[in-house]
C-alpha cells in the first residue's frame, strides 16, 4: 500500500476511534453513570427521553428504563431479576409500573398516587430512587452518602446481610455421626433423614429435597412465609391440604415478612406471624421479648393437632416450658409422634425446643435471641442495625466481645465450648 493512502487510512481510523470515545464520554460510559440519553429521532416537536437507571435492591441491581415525552413519563419498564419472587419482582409488573405513567417527577411515595409494594420495602426503594434518577438524570449518590436522608442505607444493609444467609450451608449428617439414632427412629422420618438445619435461605429448598415423607402441608409450617399468608385468608384447614398442592403456591424461604409482617416493612417492629403462637400463649404472649419471640415462633417445640393437623405448642406460659410440664401436656392430651414397631413404644420426638431452653436460663431475664445471634454493625452512614447473617457467638468476633463484658474475655467463651471433634473451630471473617 503506497505510503500516503495508508497514512490517510490511519488517519480516518484515529478520528473514527475519536469520535467513538467523544460519545461514550458524552452518554457517561467512562463516569460510571447512567444518564439521561436523548434520542434524536424521536424529538419531533417535543422533547423525548429514552432513559435508563439502576439501584441496589434486595437480591440485585433494580433497573428502569423510562421514556420521558415533554416531562411526563410515556412508558415505564423495570427489571427485577434477583429479587424475590411474589414480593420484589411484583415491581416490574403493570400494577407498579402503571400507577407512574402519565405522571411527572420525582416521584414520592404517599403521594400522587405513588404506593410502594407491600412486603418489599428495599425493592420499592430501589425502584423508586432509579425512576427518579431517569427522570432527573441525577448521578448514583457516592458510596457512604446513600440513605442519610431517609434510612435506606439501613434496609440495603439488611438486604445484603440477609443475602449471606446462603453461607450458613454447612449440613450435618446426624444419621451417620450418631446411627444409633436409625434404631431409636425407628418407625419414623427421622430414621430416613436427619441433617442440622441450614440458613434461612433454604428452607424451602430442603423440604423439597428431605427423604422424610410429608403428605400435608403442615411439614411447611416453618419452612415459607407465604403458607401463613394462605391461612391468613383461608383459616387452618391450609394444614391439611396435600404438601405438593400447597408448596406448588410458594416461593420463598423465610423472609423479610415471616418477622415483620406485610404491612411494607412494618418500620422495622417485629410482628408474630404465626397465628398458633398467639393461640398457645394468649394473654401470656407479653412475657417473652419481641425479638426472642420473632425467632421462637419457630425455634420451639411444637405438635400437630390431631383434629386438623394444625401446628400447636404444648404450653399456655413461660412457666409452663419445663420438660416434665411439657410431658404432662402430652399424657394428658394423649399424644404421641409415632409408635416404634419393634418395641409397640409411643414415643415423642423433641423437635427444637431452643425457645423453651433459652427462656428457662438465665439469659432471658437480659439478652434476646437478637442480642446473641445478630451482631450489631454501623452503615457507612454511621447509622447502626441488627446483621440479617445470623451467627453463633463463637462465631463473630463483635459478640464474644459482647459476651466478654459479662464473661472476662472472648476466649474464656470459647473455650467453653465443645470439642473440635464434634464441633467446628472457630473462625472470624
Amino acid at each position: 500500500m503506497d505510503y500516503f493512502v495508508k497514512k490517510t487510512w490511519i488517519r480516518i481510523a484515529v478520528c473514527a476511534l475519536a469520535a467513538i470515545i467523544a460519545v461514550l464520554a458524552m452518554t457517561g460510559v467512562f463516569s460510571g453513570n447512567q444518564p439521561l440519553v436523548y434520542d434524536p429521532a424521536a424529538v419531533n416537536g417535543k422533547t423525548v427521553v429514552s432513559a435508563e437507571a439502576a439501584e441496589q435492591g434486595f437480591g440485585g441491581e433494580v433497573t428502569v428504563h423510562a421514556t420521558i415525552a415533554d416531562s411526563v413519563i410515556r412508558e415505564l419498564t423495570i427489571d427485577t431479576p434477583n429479587e424475590t419472587a411474589g414480593l420484589g419482582q411484583r415491581a416490574s409488573e403493570a400494577e407498579f409500573t402503571d400507577q407512574f405513567i402519565g405522571k411527572s417527577g420525582p416521584f414520592e411515595y404517599g403521594k400522587d398516587g405513588i404506593e410502594a409494594l407491600s412486603g418489599a420495602t428495599v425493592t420499592s426503594n430501589a425502584a423508586l430512587k432509579a425512576i427518579n434518577r431517569a427522570f432527573t438524570g441525577e448521578d448514583a449518590a457516592p458510596a457512604g452518602q446513600e440513605g442519610t436522608s431517609g434510612g435506606n442505607d439501613i434496609l440495603s444493609a439488611i438486604a445484603l446481610s440477609m443475602g449471606n444467609e446462603k453461607d450458613n450451608s454447612y449440613v450435618t449428617d446426624y444419621l451417620k455421626q450418631d446411627p444409633y439414632l436409625v434404631n431409636i427412629y425407628e418407625g419414623y422420618g427421622f430414621a430416613k433423614d436427619y441433617g442440622s438445619a441450614r440458613g434461612h435461605a433454604y428452607t424451602l429448598e430442603d423440604v423439597q429435597k428431605t427423604q422424610r415423607p410429608h403428605a400435608k402441608a403442615n411439614c411447611l409450617t416453618c419452612k415459607t412465609p407465604d403458607m401463613h399468608k394462605m391461612i391468613e385468608e383461608q383459616g387452618v384447614s391450609v394444614y391439611s391440604m396435600p404438601f405438593d398442592e400447597v408448596l406448588a403456591q410458594t416461593t420463598n424461604p423465610i423472609s423479610c415478612y415471616t418477622c415483620h409482617g406485610g404491612d411494607d416493612g412494618n418500620n422495622g417492629q417485629l410482628v408474630v406471624t404465626h397465628r398458633y403462637v398467639n393461640e398457645a400463649l394468649g394473654e401470656n404472649v407479653s412475657e417473652i421479648k419481641a425479638a426472642s419471640l420473632s425467632c421462637g415462633q419457630c425455634h420451639i417445640e411444637y405438635y400437630f393437632t390431631p383434629a386438623d393437623s394444625e401446628a400447636m405448642m404444648p404450653y399456655h406460659s413461660v412457666a409452663e416450658m419445663t420438660p416434665e410440664a411439657i410431658l404432662a401436656y402430652y399424657d394428658e392430651l394423649g399424644f404421641s409422634d409415632w409408635e416404634q414397631p419393634g418395641t409397640g413404644t409411643k414415643m415423642l420426638k423433641a423437635q427444637h425446643p431452643e425457645l423453651e431452653t433459652y427462656l428457662q436460663g438465665r439469659h432471658a431475664s437480659i439478652l434476646s435471641c437478637a442480642d446473641c445471634h445478630m451482631p450489631v454493625k454501623t452503615t457507612d452512614g454511621g447509622t447502626e442495625y441488627h446483621d440479617h447473617h445470623l451467627v453463633s457467638p463463637l462465631n463473630s468476633e463483635i459478640l464474644l466481645n459482647k459476651c466478654a463484658e459479662c464473661h472476662g474475655s472472648g476466649e474464656a467463651i470459647s473455650d467453653r465450648r465443645l470439642p473440635t471433634s464434634v464441633s467446628r473451630p472457630v473462625t472470624f471473617a
